[in-house]
């Protein structure tokens, strides 16, 4: 907590002067995020950070495996539908990133399973929401035989099934239907900070800028 409040006050005593203009213009003009980014809770991946955006850019939402429920989900596992309806519906974000990343727990906690007699209901519930990944990789991808390579393809297959469900919101199946909205695939190598998005024509996960329009 110390290195919080410490932060804290760097912020506003050094670096906010260089921030004042922009955040008293988004104060008294809203919010108007150009992109919805949908990453994982994991504290190594941070949106702002690898896209380089100022406040006011993104609307993220980060949640454990960067899962998106489809939007038949109600309750308590799917409280990322109202990110992405107000997102979409209300503040007309142009993209929608959905970004998962290597080394993922989600992931291998998908693959491996939960230990039986470990109380997280909530987790383990969530994780169902993406038990569909567990099948694609059980009939698509068991040559691998590496635990790594293993939750690599369960990322980036995570990531697919997230962009297949968002395709199952109202909001987003209007916005698609007139081309005001794009949908993106990516995947973040956190070793080296490599960002590789999904190219639809190959079907790979290609580096940033090297995928086919």
């Amino acid at each position: 907590m110390e290195k919080l409040i410490e932060g804290v006050h760097k912020f506003h005593n050094d670096e906010f002067g260089n921030y004042r203009t922009l955040f008293r213009k988004l104060s008294q003009e809203g919010q108007k995020p150009h992109t919805l980014f949908i990453t994982c809770s994991d504290s190594r991946v941070l949106a702002e950070l690898i896209t380089q955006s100022k406040p006011g850019d993104l609307f993220v939402v980060k949640n454990v495996g960067n899962i998106v429920p489809p939007a038949t989900a109600t309750g308590s596992t799917n409280s990322t539908a109202a990110a992405i309806e107000f997102a979409v519906d209300s503040l007309r974000v142009n993209d929608i990133v959905v970004c998962g990343h290597s080394q993922c727990g989600a992931m291998e906690a998908l693959i491996t399973g939960l230990p039986p007699d470990n109380p997280l209901p909530h987790l383990r519930e969530w994780l169902g929401l993406a038990a569909p990944v567990r099948q694609v990789l059980q009939t698509e991808y068991h040559h691998l035989k590496s635990h790594a390579e293993r939750t690599t393809a369960a990322a980036e297959e995570n990531v697919l099934f997230a962009l297949e469900n968002l395709r199952t919101y109202p909001v987003v199946q209007a916005r698609l239907a007139d081309g005001s909205v794009r949908l993106h695939g990516w995947f973040f190598k956190i070793a080296t900070a490599e960002l590789f998005a999904f190219d639809p024509e190959t079907k790979q996960f290609l580096p940033l800028g090297g995928e086919k329009p």
